[in-house]
C-alpha cells in the first residue's frame, strides 16, 4: 500500500515590535593581556574601552560588565580572576552572548577553550571571536575552534620555548635572576643586582647563628613567631621549612645557583626541582654576602651531621626545644638502643620530671625494655659532672683538638664551643649551652652514664 505524504509548507511571520518590545541582549566582553609590560598595558586598556564603547553604541546591546584579566597567561584558567567570573555569572544566567578580540585571549589551552565554548553553548551563550570571524553558536564554529585553537596553544609553546631558550642564555652569562619580594635579606638594585637589606640582613645572620648554637630550624621558627619578627610579608609567619631553606641558600654567602628549579608544563606552568634535567650554572661572588663563607659550610656539615643523627636513630626532629627541653632526641638506652622519652610523674611535692626507655612498655602493662627511669635532675648533674672531668684534664683534651685534621671542620668549630665552656666558671645547668656541645648520653640498666660531646670526646661516669 503506497504512501500518502503531503508537505506542510513552512510560515514566516512577521512581527512588528516597538523599540520598547525589543530585548537587548546582555552582552559580555573579555579582554586579556599576559604580561605587565607597557606596550601590553596600552593594549589592555585599549581592549577594554574598545568593546565598552562598542556595546554601549549598539541599541540591541545591554552591557553586562567588562571582564579583564591583566598580566595573566591564558595557558591555564586557575589564576585568571575574572574569566573565571564571567564563567560563573554565565551560569547563574547573567549573560546571554560573550566577545572576545581573538582565541588566543580566551584561550591558548586547546582543551580549555572547547570546554568553556562547549559549557557556554549547552547554556545558550554564544561567543564572538572577532579576528577569526567566528560564533560559536555557529555549526561550524567548533570545527574552526578546534583548529584554530590548536594553532593558538602551539603558538603559546613556541613563545614559552623561545622565553626559556632566552633565560638560559642570560644564565650563561652570569645574569641573575631573583625575586626578592619572596627572598630575605637582600633587594633589587637600580642595576637589578642583589643588595643587602641591612635590617633584615640582622635576622639572617641571627638565623645561621642560632642553628650553629644548637637550636633547630623549629625551634628557630618557633622564636622568631613569638618575638613578631617580621619575614618577607612583613607578618612574623616563620615555618621550619622556610628556616630550611634559607639555611641552604647559597646566595646568603654571595654565591647563585642558577635553574633550581624548571617548568615541566607550559600549559599548567608546573615547575620542578632540577636533578639534572637541565644544566644549572653556579657563579661564585656574584654579589656582597651576608654570611661569610665558612660560616655557610659550617652549617652545611652540621644539617648534614644533624641528618645522619636522625637517620641512625630514628628520630623526626633532632632538637625541637633547645631551652625549654634540651634532653629531647639526646638520652638513649644502652640495652636496647631506645630513646629515652621525658615523663612527668605526679608526687606528693607536685609534678616530677623523669626520663624513661621509651620500648620500656611498647605493649600496654607489659615490660619489653628493663632499663630504669631516671631523674632530669639527675641528667643535669651528669653533665656538669661530665665537665668537671673535662677540666681536670683539660690538658689532654687541648693536645687532642690540636691535632683535628683540615677535614675535621665541624669537630673543631664544635671544640671550640666545648673550650669556652671549660674555661667558663659556669656550675650551674644551662640547657641551650648544653646543646651547644652535647651529642647524646647513652644510660646502662647497672646505673652507668656515659657522655658524649660533639667534637668526639665521650666520658663515662
Amino acid at each position: 500500500m503506497a504512501k500518502n505524504i503531503t508537505v506542510i509548507p513552512a510560515t514566516k511571520t512577521i512581527h512588528v515590535e516597538t523599540e520598547k518590545q525589543v530585548q537587548k541582549i546582555r552582552m559580555a566582553a573579555y579582554c586579556r593581556v599576559s604580561t605587565d609590560q607597557d606596550e601590553q598595558l596600552s593594549s589592555y586598556e585599549n581592549q577594554v574601552r574598545y568593546y565598552r564603547e562598542y556595546i554601549n553604541q549598539n541599541p540591541l546591546y545591554e552591557l553586562v560588565g567588562i571582564y579583564a584579566d591583566e598580566g595573566i597567561s591564558g595557558t591555564n584558567t586557575k589564576k585568571r580572576t575574572e574569566f573565571n567570573r564571567l564563567i560563573s555569572d554565565c551560569r547563574q544566567g547573567k549573560v546571554d552572548r560573550i566577545i572576545v578580540k581573538s582565541i588566543s585571549r580566551f584561550s591558548r589551552n586547546t582543551l580549555d577553550c572547547l570546554k568553556y565554548v562547549r559549557e557556554l553553548k549547552e547554556l545558550g551563550i554564544g561567543v564572538t571571536f572577532e579576528k577569526e570571524n567566528i560564533d560559536s553558536l555557529d555549526a561550524k564554529g567548533e570545527v574552526l575552534l578546534t583548529i584554530l585553537s590548536s594553532l593558538a596553544q602551539d603558538e603559546s609553546r613556541s613563545i614559552s620555548e623561545n622565553a626559556t631558550w632566552g633565560i638560559r642564555k642570560k644564565f650563561e652569562r652570569g645574569e641573575v635572576r631573583v625575586n626578592t619580594k619572596k627572598f630575605v635579606g637582600y633587594d633589587k638594585g637600580e642595576d637589578g643586582n642583589l643588595v643587602i637589606n641591612p635590617q633584615q640582613a640582622k635576622i639572617v645572620r641571627r638565623i645561621f647563628h642560632d642553628f650553629l648554637e644548637g637550636e633547630s630550624p623549629e625551634s628557630i621558627a618557633k622564636t622568631l613567631r613569638e618575638e613578631r619578627v617580621p619575614g618577607w610579608t612583613g607578618k612574623p609567619n616563620w615555618y621550619p621549612s622556610s628556616i630550611q631553606k634559607m639555611l641552604q641558600n647559597e646566595k646568603y654567602k654571595g654565591d647563585a645557583l642558577l635553574q633550581k628549579t624548571y617548568t615541566v608544563d607550559f600549559l599548567t606552568k608546573k615547575r620542578s626541582a632540577n636533578k639534572g634535567q637541565v644544566n644549572q650554572y653556579y657563579i661564585e661572588g656574584n654579589h656582597e654576602a651576608i654570611i661569610a663563607p665558612k660560616e655557610w659550610e659550617l652549617v652545611q656539615l652540621e644539617m648534614e651531621r644533624r641528618k645522619q643523627y636522625r637517620e641512625k636513630y630514628g628520630v623526626k626532629n633532632y632538637i625541637i626545644q633547645c631551652a625549654q627541653n634540651p634532653f629531647i632526641s639526646k638520652v638513649y638506652c644502652k640495652e636496647c638502643g631506645g630513646q629515652f622519652g621525658r615523663k612527668n610523674w605526679t608526687t606528693s611535692r607536685g609534678k616530677r620530671p623523669v626520663w624513661q626507655c621509651n620500648n620500656r612498655y611498647k605493649i600496654k602493662g607489659i615490660k619489653d625494655c628493663f632499663n630504669r627511669h631516671i631523674d632530669e635532675e639527675t641528667l643535669q648533674q651528669a653533665f656538669l659532672r661530665a665537665l668537671e672531668i673535662l677540666r681536670e684534664n683539660k690538658d689532654l683534651i687541648l693536645e687532642k683538638w690540636t691535632n683535628f685534621g683540615f677535614q675535621q671542620k665541624l669537630e673543631k668549630y664544635h671544640s671550640e664551643q666545648l673550650r669556652q665552656l671549660i674555661e667558663s666558671d659556669q656550675t650551674a645547668f644551662d640547657g641551650r649551652r648544653m646543646c651547644q656541645v652535647l651529642e647524646k648520653i647513652i644510660l646502662g640498666e647497672d646505673g652507668s652514664i656515659t657522655v658524649k660531646f660533639l667534637e668526639g670526646t665521650e666520658v663515662e661516669l
